[in-house]
């Protein structure tokens, strides 16, 4: 392959380089056979390891198998590190000493952190999907296992991207000894083996095309893209109810569960896939025949390395993407990077399938939202300071409501009971009543003895009092409503009630 013959010309010879190549074109294979020839020409005591580094899981396991094809001649072992599992069975491949160390950069700084990793014993440093590393925020651990390593001067450093922008050239000069750039010019940046077909359709009638085209293709096997990881589960359980039996991987699956999806359509055991873009780099699969992108991806770059799935390694392929009136301002960005049009196909109405699956029900588990813990979590409405239990009532055989038992009628407050009684007495025995309450300085008007009834405060809201009345403390005794008399109407020796502005009377009314 091109990147190979160019690769080859300068890391034989011991000079670090720095490639882009456009995916599917034979980048890993340049990387091995460099570190398994330099291993080839040491001593075995005396050889120095290899650590080659990988953005994703995905890509370090398919790295890792790259490595056990190319070298199971050899006496070179291979060990490969990535989060997601127990970290039981990589400690014992540590043990048993490893030659070539395959990883991902959070599992290998745990491992050097632990002691169980060192990386002043690197002789030849790989760095892989450079922009795909810088895209998902690993340059500040990239750049502190790069400072652990040996000098520049003492290592072989390979750093393979698909595009060489200012971020991975600025990494090569500030790592890298003298670095040889190679660039593999294409006129197109896309395989010319991928025929591409775009389709203009609503978001409503996507999948009974996307059942369409299968059933006209009739595909051996095919991947599937989408924007989000909820219309990944989507599609491929309403794939499923159509008759095309269909597996899903996305970020959140455990890593034991993505390595088994990504077997299985592999080994041709699962013939339809749908995925995110974490499967949009790194996964080879061999003779895939088509890829759709159900979603059109905001990344004009994510285009280029979601069709690379197919036609790699010289193979031929197809690549059909659906634009809807949700993605499809993508679409410029998209030919403009790739520098040509997609060829525009206008399906006819036989060329839209029946879907079994519309108007169902799925049942998709949604993690909640962080607004939703957020707000479980507060006292109010839907807080903890009430019962999220629904009140329950008790009915009768017949569907009506049952009375309510005297237990569970609400009790009587202490002030509405006192209440009570007071109007039941004289003005005598009331007045006595606030002497012994409120001691011997008590003492009531003529007017309030003859015809204002005192009552304690019972307790009340802002709205049910009157504009100007001043809010009671507690404990006090206030008079009861009375018609409107000339006099003011009276009140304890020791509490009164101030004048108020008709200004602030109009305020007290609004709260």
């Amino acid at each position: 392959m091109p990147v190979q013959t160019e690769t080859f010309a300068h890391t034989l010879k011991g000079r670090d380089v720095y490639v882009q190549s456009q995916t599917g074109t034979g980048k890993t294979a340049a990387f091995l056979v460099t570190i398994f020839q330099r291993m080839a020409h040491q001593e075995p005591d005396r050889r120095t390891k290899a650590l080659i580094i990988a953005p994703t899981r995905e890509l370090a396991v398919q790295i890792e198998a790259e490595a056990l094809l190319l070298g199971r001649y050899l006496d070179i072992r291979i060990g490969c590190f990535y989060g997601g599992v127990t970290y039981a069975k990589q400690e014992k491949l540590l043990q048993a000493g490893l030659d070539i160390i395959i990883g991902t950069p959070g599992r290998l700084i745990d491992f050097n952190q632990q002691g169980k990793i060192n990386f002043h014993d690197i002789g030849s440093l790989v760095i892989d999907e450079a922009d795909r590393l810088f895209d998902m925020g690993f340059l500040p651990d990239l750049r502190r296992i790069l400072k652990k390593l040996p000098p520049r001067e003492e290592r072989l450093t390979m750093l393979f991207s698909a595009t060489l922008d200012y971020r991975v050239r600025e990494l090569a000069w500030e790592y890298m000894n003298d670095p040889a750039e190679i660039e593999i010019h294409s006129e197109q940046v896309t395989v010319d083996g991928i025929t591409q077909e775009l389709y203009h359709v609503g978001c409503e009638e996507k999948m009974s095309l996307l059942l369409g085209l299968l059933n006209r293709d009739k595909p051996d096997n095919a991947l599937i893209f989408t924007n989000t990881k909820h219309m990944a589960v989507e599609v491929a359980k309403r794939l499923e109810l159509n008759g095309y039996p269909c597996e899903y991987i996305m970020g959140d699956l455990p890593q034991q569960q993505r390595l088994k999806v990504i077997e299985g359509i592999k080994s041709k055991q699962i013939r339809f896939l749908v995925a995110t873009d974490v499967a949009a780099r790194g996964l080879h699969i061999d003779d895939l025949s088509l890829v759709v992108n159900y979603d059109l991806p905001a990344d004009a770059e994510n285009y280029v390395h979601r069709i690379g799935r197919t036609a790699r390694a010289g193979k031929t392929g197809k690549a059909v993407s659906l634009a809807c009136d949700r993605f499809v301002y993508g679409l410029e960005a998209i030919e403009a990077y790739i520098k040509r049009k997609l060829p525009i196909m206008w399906p006819d109405s036989e060329l839209f399938a029946p879907d079994k699956s519309a108007g169902k029900r799925l049942n998709i588990e949604r993690p909640p939202r962080r607004d939703d813990r957020q707000r479980d979590g507060r006292k109010g409405r839907t807080g903890a300071g009430r019962s999220s239990k629904p009140r329950q009532t008790a009915r009768s055989a017949d569907g009506r409501r049952a009375p309510a038992s005297p237990a569970s009628q609400r009790p009587r407050t202490e002030a509405s009971k006192e209440q009570k009684s007071l109007r039941a007495m004289s003005d005598e025995e009331r007045i006595a009543y606030y002497r012994s309450k409120y001691g011997e300085s008590f003492e009531p008007s003529a007017q309030a003895e003859a015809s204002v009834p005192m009552q304690p405060a019972a307790k009340s809201s802002a709205r049910k009092r009157r504009p100007g009345r001043a809010k009671p403390k507690s404990g006090s005794a206030v008079p009861a409503q009375q018609s409107p008399v000339q006099h003011k109407p009276p009140v304890c020796a020791d509490y009164g009630v101030p004048a108020k502005s008709l200004f602030r009377r109009i305020l007290d009314f609004f709260k």
